[in-house]
């Protein structure tokens, strides 16, 4: 069985790639002194994975990483003697167990805040609640198996649910969006309103990755 550490990715870190974050990891093992599992082959390394890699500048408090710890060292232990060998910015809150598959879990919820340092358009609210009530939003989405570089999604059906909260500054959107298969960036809903509404659009726009959780809505670790 596997084991999980639930971490923050905060402040500097959000700018650590995901490819360098779990190397991040791999050193910060090693240097705590925790016996992780390895690879098997001729260059066996540290095994991590993380469930759902987070885009670069995107801050979360519910990043999780898969790993495999060895005896030595107990749950209780790891997170404190993981923090402290991390980078500022990320901090490990809890080790267990991996009881759940990855595949159950469906949802994230993401807070998108858009910026208005010189005050909020009026409009902007009722502008992205319009767009969100859609049938359908057709937007491009990069895609490497496709032969023009992107293929089409539609991603009002990858939306669970959305409210609005609004500021004299910002506004900011709390969505529940599909996980996998396919998962939903909010960059494209950041993306497909600024197209539409380009009047309304942001001086700059701010992504947190609040929880993430199951078929039913609820919290997954």
């Amino acid at each position: 069985m596997a084991d999980r550490l639930l971490f923050t990715k905060a402040g500097r870190a959000r700018y650590i790639s995901h490819l360098d974050l779990m190397r991040t990891f791999q050193r910060a093992f090693a240097r705590a002194k925790i016996s992780i599992k390895h690879t098997e082959g001729f260059n066996p390394h540290p095994f991590v994975s993380i469930a759902l890699p987070l885009s670069v500048g995107y801050s979360s408090q519910c990043e999780i990483l898969e790993f495999g710890l060895l005896e030595g060292t107990s749950y209780e232990e790891v997170p404190a003697r993981l923090t402290a060998a991390m980078p500022e910015g990320i901090t490990v809150h809890d080790c267990y167990p991996a009881e759940r598959k990855l595949k159950e879990l469906c949802y994230v919820n993401y807070i998108m805040t858009f910026d208005y340092p010189e005050g909020r358009p009026q409009e902007s609210e009722p502008a992205m609640a319009a767009l969100l009530s859609r049938e359908r939003m057709a937007v491009r989405k990069k895609s490497n198996k496709a032969k023009a570089g992107f293929t089409e999604v539609d991603i009002i059906p990858l939306i669970r649910s959305w409210c609005i909260e609004c500021q004299s500054d910002t506004m900011m959107v709390d969505m529940v969006t599909s996980a996998q298969n396919p998962g939903l960036n909010p960059e494209l809903v950041r993306a497909a309103f600024c197209a539409e509404y380009p009047e309304y659009a942001p001086d700059f726009v701010t992504f947190h990755r609040r929880d993430v959780l199951d078929g039913e809505g609820k919290t997954f670790r």
